[in-house]
Order: C-alpha cells, then structure tokens, then sequence
C-alpha cells in the first residue's frame, strides 16, 4: 500500500510517498527512508527500491528534497546539501509520529547524491540505526571532477547570481544530463542520458538541472570528511564493480572503520543500479538481510 504524505523541513513541506507491507507482521514496524539521487524525483529509482523494501516488510518512505519535485522551496532546483541533509532528518522525525513504525528500529537508504547525504545526516542523528547507500556520490566532489574549471567559475559567479535573484531575476540554472548525446560524450553522461531523458525513467518533474548558485554552499561540503562518525551504527555501501563511482565508496568505507561494509555487485555500473533487475536484486538482497539484522 502506498500513501502521499507530507511533512515540514526546515518550514518548507515536503512531498512524500509512504509504501507499507501488505501483511505487516507486528504492530509496529521497522521503517527506512530511501532518498532519491540529484536532479532526480522520488518516483524513479528511490520508488523502486523502496517498494522492494516494503515486500520484505519494512515501512519505506520516500521524498522530493526541498526545492526539488512536488516539494516546496524556491528557487525551485537549488542544490542545498546541507538541506538535503536536513530533509532526511526531517523524514525521520516524520517516521516517529507513525503509529505503525517502530521510532527506535529507523534506517536510512541514500542512492547516488543522496548516499553522500544520508552518511552526513547520520553523523550526528543517532535517531538512524542503520545507514545504506547505493552508487553513492559526493555531489561537490564529482562535479569538480567532470569540470573543474566549470564548477570553480560557478562559485565564483555565486555572489553575483544571488544579487541578480535579489533584484528580481529568475534563478540562472545549469543541466547535469545534456539534451542530447554523441560519440564524444563521456560513457557516464550517456547513462544519466538514457536513464533520465528516455521512456527507462522520464518524469516530468525531473528537470536535471540545478541552480547555479548552488555552487557555493555545494563547494563548502564533503559527504565522507566525518563518515567515522557513524560509527559503532552500521554503514553499508553497495557499488557496481564497473561504476565509475565506485571510488566515493571504496574511500568513505575504508574512512569509516570497523562498522562499515564495502558490497560490490559483479558487473554492474552506477546507473545499472537504479533499475536494472539482473543488478536491483542483489543489492535488495543485500540491503534487506542488512537491515533485518540491524532493525528487526
């Protein structure tokens, strides 16, 4: 069963789904929170994942990050990291004021940017037993990487644009997925590419873009810097052996110590995790034997 719900962040509300098992099998339940990736909605991938959860029999919920999708907050597409971590935080606090969820059994399930976020809110919400991410990314780092010239421009410019939002100009944003793709086009894009602009997972309210602005507050962050900090809570990271991601989880679980686990899906790349059966069902598998020892 799946319900819309609604809940504050930061006094903006926030746009949810709430999947529940058709059979829950105690009053009440252990329940995780599935963010979906940057420039994404909560009706793709985090959709997926958190009705596979609910199969197994956890309470899911899904959102749309402030600013993004059906929820509030303008300039609609701002990038906010430390926002989006507040938003999952907010989502637990929701979750406790469910008469069917256990407040003490809640985990949390990040994917791409989100599994950048989800770590950082669970440095210092302990409210989070369990923590999970899949193909998980820090937003900064890797848009240093694909440009690096570009992302230092847009910092710069980041004062200017806010002067321009205040005198009453729309906000100037950029796209993450191009239009269109060619030969040249790196094998990453091409993912985010036939994922997000093609029938596989289009959705209106996906724009793939963001605020230009966001540069700013994006260049002052680092999912992984505390990723210790969770520690003696479990971490679990799942990447694809062929993800060009695969670095963020490989550095932040040897960063995080003892409690954390590195599981790699043989074959699988960054956006093949979002969908993908062949890929989808071990990392279920995976996260719901993590998430029945640690919650149930």
């Amino acid at each position: 069963m799946t319900t819309d719900v609604r809940f504050p962040s930061s006094g903006m509300m926030l746009a949810g789904q709430l999947y529940e098992p058709d059979n829950p099998v105690a009053e009440r339940s252990p329940a995780v929170v599935v963010g979906h990736p940057t420039t994404g909605v909560k009706e793709q991938t985090a959709a997926l994942y958190a009705q596979r959860l609910a199969d197994e029999g956890f309470i899911a919920l899904t959102f749309d990050a402030a600013y993004q999708g059906e929820s509030e907050g303008e300039p609609h597409g701002l990038e906010d990291p430390f926002q989006r971590a507040e938003d999952f935080r907010a989502a637990v606090s929701y979750l406790t004021t469910r008469d069917e969820v256990d407040p003490e059994r809640i985990g949390v399930l990040g994917i791409c940017g989100s599994g950048g976020y989800v770590p950082f809110a669970a440095q210092t919400d302990h409210r989070m037993k369990a923590v999970a991410t899949v193909s998980g990314a820090d937003v900064p780092a890797f848009l240093r990487g694909a440009d690096p010239d570009g992302f230092a421009e847009m910092v710069a410019q980041s004062g200017r644009l806010r002067s321009e939002e205040a005198a009453g100009e729309p906000a100037r944003t950029v796209p993450v997925v191009p239009d269109s793709i060619d030969e040249s086009t790196p094998a990453l894009v091409r993912e985010f590419y036939d994922y997000y602009k093609t029938p596989r997972a289009q959705h209106p309210r996906a724009t793939n873009r963001y605020v230009m602005r966001s540069a700013d507050q994006l260049d002052q962050y680092d999912s992984y810097e505390h990723v210790d900090k969770i520690a003696p809570r479990p971490l679990l990271m799942i990447a694809g052996t062929e993800a060009a991601t695969l670095p963020f989880s490989e550095g932040a679980v040897a960063k995080a110590g003892d409690n954390a686990e590195l599981y790699k899906i043989e074959g699988a790349t960054h956006v093949d995790l979002y969908d993908k059966d062949e890929y989808v069902t071990p990392a279920v598998a995976k996260l719901t034997e993590f998430f029945t020892e640690h919650l149930v």
